[in-house]
């Protein structure tokens, strides 16, 4: 059995639940492509920008943040004009000044992983309960700490997703299988 949000008709999605959502990820470049895939969520569904997920490494360099971080005003340009992603300037300016951030996180704590687990002393976070949520204590934590480093998109909301997908809140409804 799957938590009830996982739209069973889209594959991707379905494959999304069952293999990668919610599984404890220590890796840096999957971590940043999260952080970006997020950040583009905001005001959208997460079926669309999972839809978009491949087009957004094609025109993103495969999320490469250090290429990312190097971007200039003709890549911004040349992102606004790619119908398979999102268009949002402001997200996309985001994602470069979020690239930077995140290496300098990374020189700071020798990586970004290190940082982002250090909030839970390196411990998964199981919600116990059934109730939907959308922000908590500690995604209104990470987003302020990441908003005064200077990110951009980071807000509690898109941050407790981000917290999700990476494995730090383990939030499968109680009767998942994956809870």
């Amino acid at each position: 059995m799957r938590c009830r949000w996982v739209n069973e008709k889209n594959e991707l999605y379905v494959k999304y639940h069952d293999e990668e959502w919610g599984v404890p990820s220590r890796q840096d470049d999957y971590l940043f492509e999260m952080l970006v895939l997020e950040s583009f969520q905001a005001g959208l569904s997460w079926e669309c920008i999972l839809n978009k997920r491949e087009n957004f490494r094609k025109a993103f360099d495969n999320l490469d943040y250090v290429k990312i971080s190097n971007y200039t005003q003709e890549k911004v340009d040349e992102l606004m004009k790619n119908e398979g992603i999102v268009r949002n300037r402001l997200k996309i300016k985001a994602t470069i000044n979020n690239a930077r951030i995140f290496m300098q996180i990374q020189k700071e704590f020798g990586s970004f992983s290190k940082y982002i687990w250090s909030f839970t002393e390196n411990k998964v976070v199981k919600n116990v309960d059934d109730n939907f949520k959308t922000t908590s204590f500690l995604s209104d934590k990470i987003s302020k700490e990441l908003v005064k480093r200077g990110m951009k998109f980071v807000g509690s909301t898109i941050i407790y997703s981000y917290l999700q997908a990476i494995g730090i809140i383990n939030d499968h409804e109680l009767q998942c299988d994956n809870y």
